[in-house]
């Protein structure tokens, strides 16, 4: 899909020749004498229509109008939260009319950026289609949006609309990777995707590691859950370079389970076809990448994908069996049904040779995380305040919320064990703190967090699908972190050796 933004005013928008128009209306807006103004002035004069969030008026074919079909679209306040629900009552009374040039102009001159990236993203939400295991299926109808704004956007709006233009994006590849099934995104195919993105930066570069090179490494506990399965592990390597060499990379680490059965802790088979969820912090880190390649932000990021399948064959591992990590520390698996923290371990391990500045692990962990925090916020867990601040702020800005959850160390208890240095579980009490917990042990080296996206990564029921969370979590984390780290300057510095 096609994205730009023009200066409209109503009256221009008039003359705006799309299959339809919307009309984002504010509260006290002012109208004119044109065409649509004198249609919204009557409607608001006449209580037809007011400008409460999410409120709608049709019309079709207007006078003096240039769009097929127009809509006023209540948007409240204006604020980020009334725009959103405005647009998706507009674009779900639009559904199923094949539009395919959509505008939507802001009847205010006080759009800001957080307005203008939430109009962006919400239309590319409502209209995305998954078709890849759907041949007869209809792709996406709409091909451009128009955004119109009143004035001239000033830097940050116009940084905002290109923000989110390659925020859409980034989620868009990891819905889509979220959203193939297992036999459509196997850990070799995965593989194959990273590469794919590297071939198409000058930035970013891919190493995809196979099972006798990680065996070298001595990932034991990689290793051991993807034993039981057929398809081969993958261990990917992102390097996004957008600094100097010297300057220490943001590491990003992706839970890539393909396919979880739980192995021999089998799951039960109501919704385990949900389970090719499970690499959602795979297909999250893919879809932050993308978005790198497209802002290009002055930062260093190395993305880690740890791709394996979880499944309860002969070779599987069991209940019991004890294995030893990169890290050395030995691991008592008393479930198999925790792989997440199997695979994730011997990646945050991996880790430490690039000497990161911080170490951001993603994954659908556990189903604790879905009972505490449900589907709203991510469960965040950190080692550093700083670390934890920046992340959840940037789930403010990106309206891709996080909780930070605690670290005692009274909750490590329970991962003793008397056959291991650890044990992959601890019971049920606190389940997202312990596996956090778990994981903690093997990040002791750098400042670390870890985003428990279980409940956030898809939706179940009618609108079953992949979310593309935290991808714009991550992006405005990054970008964040980009501004603040000061550029040398090399022009001073050749000056002084002179």
């Amino acid at each position: 899909m096609d994205f730009e933004y023009q200066v409209l005013d109503l009256p221009a928008a008039a003359k705006l020749k799309t299959d339809a128009l919307l009309i984002l209306v504010p509260e006290g807006v002012k109208v004119g004498s044109d065409a649509v103004s004198f249609l919204l002035g009557h409607a608001l004069k006449s209580g037809d229509f007011s400008a409460k969030p999410g409120r709608l008026l049709a019309a079709y074919r207007v006078a003096g109008v240039s769009a097929d079909r127009l809509i006023f679209v209540g948007i409240g306040e204006g604020l980020v939260r009334h725009v959103r629900s405005g647009l998706q009552a507009a674009l779900a009374q639009l559904k199923g009319d094949k539009v395919k040039k959509l505008g939507v102009v802001l009847a205010t001159p006080n759009a800001s950026a957080g307005v203008v990236r939430t109009v962006v993203q919400t239309v590319a939400e409502a209209t995305y289609l998954f078709t890849t295991s759907k041949p007869k299926a209809e792709a996406r109808s709409l091909k451009s949006l128009i955004l119109g704004l009143p004035e001239t956007p000033d830097a940050q709006t116009q940084q905002a609309f290109e923000r989110a233009v390659a925020v859409v994006a980034g989620v868009e590849l990891a819905k889509e990777w979220g959203n193939r099934p297992g036999n459509m995104a196997t850990p070799t195919l995965l593989g194959k995707a990273a590469e794919a993105l590297a071939e198409g930066s000058k930035k970013i570069s891919c190493e995809v590691l196979t099972p006798r090179e990680v065996a070298k490494l001595g990932m034991g506990s990689f290793m051991a859950v993807a034993q039981g399965s057929e398809e081969p592990l993958r261990f990917i390597v992102l390097n996004y370079q957008g600094a100097a060499k010297s300057e220490a990379p943001i590491v990003l680490v992706g839970k890539g389970i393909t396919f979880d059965t739980g192995g021999i802790s089998l799951k039960p088979g109501a919704e385990m076809d949900e389970m090719k969820f499970d690499m959602c912090g795979a297909a999250s880190v893919l879809g932050t990448f993308k978005a790198l390649a497209a802002l290009q932000p002055t930062l260093n990021v190395v993305g880690l994908i740890p791709a394996a399948e979880n499944m309860p064959d002969g070779k599987a591992i069991k209940p019991g069996d004890v294995v030893t990590s990169m890290s050395g520390q030995s691991i008592e698996i008393l479930n198999t049904d925790a792989e997440g923290r199997l695979v994730l371990c011997d990646a945050l391990t991996y880790a430490e040779r690039f000497k990161p500045r911080a170490v951001v692990d993603i994954a659908t962990l556990t189903g604790a995380c879905v009972i505490a925090l449900g589907g709203v916020r991510s469960g965040l867990f950190s080692t550093s305040d700083s670390l934890a601040q920046a992340l959840l702020a940037a789930g403010e800005t990106s309206h891709d919320l996080a909780w930070r959850m605690p670290l005692d160390e009274d909750y490590a208890e329970g991962l003793k064990s008397n056959f291991a240095d650890v044990a992959n579980v601890a019971g049920r009490a606190g389940g997202s703190i312990t596996a956090a917990k778990f994981l903690q042990r093997f990040a002791a080296a750098f400042p670390w967090a870890h985003l428990d996206i279980a409940g956030t990564a898809w939706k179940s029921g009618a609108a079953k699908g992949a979310t593309g969370r935290p991808v714009p979590l991550l992006v405005d984390y990054l970008l964040a972190e980009a501004a603040a780290t000061p550029i040398p300057n090399k022009a001073k510095k050749a000056k002084k050796k002179a």
